[in-house]
C-alpha cells in the first residue's frame, strides 16, 4: 500500500521569503504596509487553505504530460515492430 505524497512546508528561508515578497506586493500594488508577523501568517494561511489548489493543479498538468510521453513512447514502439 503506498502512501499518497504530501505537499512539504515552506522551509524558515522559504516563509521569510514568501513574507517579504508579500510585503512588498501589498505595499507598491496596494498601498498597504504590512508588518513580518501579518505577512506570515498570511503566508501560512495559503499555504494551509489555498497552496493545495496549486499543488493539485501542478500534479495534474504533470500527469497529463507523463500521460502523453507514454502515448508518444507506445506509439514509436508499434512502429518499431515488424
Amino acid at each position: 500500500m503506498s502512501k499518497k505524497a504530501q505537499p512539504s512546508a515552506l522551509t524558515r528561508d522559504e516563509m521569510q521569503e514568501a513574507a517579504s515578497r508579500l510585503r512588498t506586493y501589498l505595499r507598491e500594488e496596494m498601498d498597504i504596509e504590512a508588518g513580518q508577523l501579518p505577512t506570515e501568517m498570511l503566508v501560512e494561511f495559503i499555504e494551509r487553505d489555498i497552496g493545495r489548489l496549486f499543488y493539485n493543479r501542478g500534479l495534474r498538468d504533470a500527469e497529463t504530460v507523463v500521460r502523453q510521453k507514454v502515448e508518444d513512447i507506445a506509439d514509436t514502439l508499434y512502429g518499431l515492430e515488424r
